[in-house]
């Protein structure tokens, strides 16, 4: 019996550092520097004190969504945690969108961005497939792991990354801090979602399995064909 609650004691010593770690990121998250006044051409579309312009989407299973300190949280689910844009028509074509995201805790995409373009929709995956890919989905029903837009980045808990999309006529274009990571020609292709993020059109961003933190989500038409 003895010998039991020594092996007892010790996964419970070697399970409590792991257990506080998804409170350290969330705290250093939110310790960091806020971001500064929108840029001209730019609108906010997060105010950062609420949800305005934004449904939870009942995916099912869903995490807890909450707006602490200046960043949207979407709470671990059993499946997918998101918001949908709710204020209004959205572009379908020639416009950016500019936020940060950051991955508190699990393994999985931190920032599934679901967007107009044209009369279909598509996703951009942030650290998904076990944390570490990026990609669209789906561009000729190949999802963001199996097409020519799959690129494999080491992602940190805790950190924040700036991601930005442009869609135009001609392409959908991705950055992740300043990089340029997916430039996709439409022309001859099928561009589509996959089911499960449905709901999350006209525009909207989930986590899958992964508690996650976003700010400052931006967007600003374009001019013209590019």
């Amino acid at each position: 019996m003895d010998s039991l609650r020594n092996v007892l004691t010790l996964v419970l010593l070697l399970l409590l550092p792991l257990a506080g770690c998804g409170e350290r990121a969330a705290k250093s998250v939110e310790r960091e520097q806020e971001p500064g006044p929108v840029p001209p051409g730019w609108t906010r579309l997060f105010d950062g004190v609420s949800l305005k312009n934004w449904a939870e989407t009942d995916f099912g299973g869903q995490g807890k969504v909450e707006v602490r300190d200046g960043t949207l949280i979407l709470g671990q689910g059993g499946d997918l945690t998101g918001v949908t844009w709710a204020g209004g028509e959205f572009p379908t074509t020639n416009f950016e969108i500019s936020l940060q995201a950051a991955r508190i805790e699990g393994q999985d995409f931190f920032c599934g961005m679901t967007f107009p373009v044209k009369d279909s929709f598509c996703s951009l995956i942030v650290g998904g497939w076990a944390g570490s890919i990026v990609g669209l989905s789906s561009v000729d029903d190949l999802d963001a792991s199996e097409n020519e837009t799959t690129r494999s980045i080491d992602f940190e808990n805790g950190r924040w990354y700036t991601i930005q999309l442009r869609v135009t006529d001609n392409a959908i274009e991705a950055w992740i801090d300043g990089q340029p990571v997916i430039r996709q020609a439409l022309a001859g292709r099928e561009i589509s979602i996959r089911p499960e993020v449905g709901l999350s059109c006209p525009f909207g961003i989930a986590s899958w399995r992964t508690k996650a933190a976003l700010r400052d989500i931006r967007l600003r038409t374009l001019n013209g064909t590019r």
